[in-house]
């Protein structure tokens, strides 16, 4: 494995000295996806420095916390402090369902949300509920310039994202419903077994429904399917004013069309284009089936 050097800072103004003298480097925190891009890495390679962030005490990046009218997740917590946080757990059930079906459980304790959404892999568990929740990043710089953008907008393509040189992304915030019993919610993974497994298709969905059960708002995201995440905008907007309970086999068929206009999936080792295909076809039209 090729060599490299670690620099791990405790504050803020450490990181961002680090950041300012190190040329060739790469963040790492729960490392999980880290090493295999090491392992990748030529040897002929420059040598790197990894600048390890697990050991930065700084709640603007290791929180959670309700800032009306936004909960935010700094970039160091963990898919297991997510699955155990009752108001992710109460007002965006896709996103506790995403994070607790991440891997092994040892590897949720570890697995950090912004190595989730930085990794910009489209198979991303957790970054695809939080596209779906229509996710903003909150994103530092060692110019102490503090910018926002959207999830769907920071993801690129196959691990590439928006982040300029001497960026980090410090946390992501959610927009909260005015109630919990409102929102119809919920992240759906197919893979070739039942754990640790790379999604072939994932989608994430969350409906905001008023008192008479008509969808106000719609969320919906698909993952493994594209070169990056997807936030499938039209099959949003297919739902809003309509009651799930009222809608006939047609209209499911038309919005699960609406999502696979968004699809353009590849045949690899694990599934091919067409499975992929209908695979999704089949679970879009499901999750809108109440009965």
């Amino acid at each position: 494995m090729k060599e490299f050097n670690t620099i791990s800072p405790e504050t803020t103004e450490e990181l961002f000295n680090a950041v300012n003298i190190t040329e060739n480097f790469r963040f790492g925190a729960g490392c999980t996806d880290l090493i295999f891009y090491i392992r990748k890495m030529p040897a002929s390679d420059d040598e790197f420095t990894v600048i390890n962030l697990k050991k930065l005490k700084d709640d603007e990046y290791c929180s959670i916390k309700v800032q009306e009218p936004f909960i935010r997740i700094g970039a160091l917590v963990t898919a297991a402090e997510i699955v155990r946080d009752k108001t992710i757990k109460n007002f965006f059930p896709a996103l506790n369902r995403a994070a607790s079906l991440l891997a092994s459980r040892q590897i949720r304790n570890v697995a950090t949300i912004g190595g989730n959404i930085c990794t910009a892999s489209p198979a991303g568990d957790i970054t695809t509920a939080l596209v779906a929740l229509e996710a903003v990043c909150e994103i530092a710089s060692s110019t102490n310039i503090i910018r926002e953008i959207p999830l769907s907008e920071f993801l690129v393509g196959v691990r590439k994202t928006a982040l300029a040189p001497k960026e980090v992304l410090r946390a992501i915030k959610l927009k909260l419903n005015k109630t919990q019993n409102n929102c119809y919610s919920d992240f759906i993974k197919i893979g070739t077994r039942k754990s640790m497994e790379c999604s072939i298709i994932s989608l994430a969905y969350h409906f905001i429904l008023n008192e008479n059960g008509e969808i106000e708002k719609a969320g919906i995201a698909i993952g493994s399917v594209s070169p990056k995440i997807m936030f499938t905008s039209s099959a949003c907007d297919f739902l809003v004013g309509k009651s799930l309970k009222q809608l006939k086999d047609d209209d499911r068929s038309s919005f699960a069309n609406h999502i696979l206009n968004y699809a353009s999936p590849i045949s690899d080792v694990r599934a091919s284009d067409w499975y992929r295909k209908q695979v999704l076809f089949n679970i879009s039209k499901g999750i809108l089936e109440t009965d």
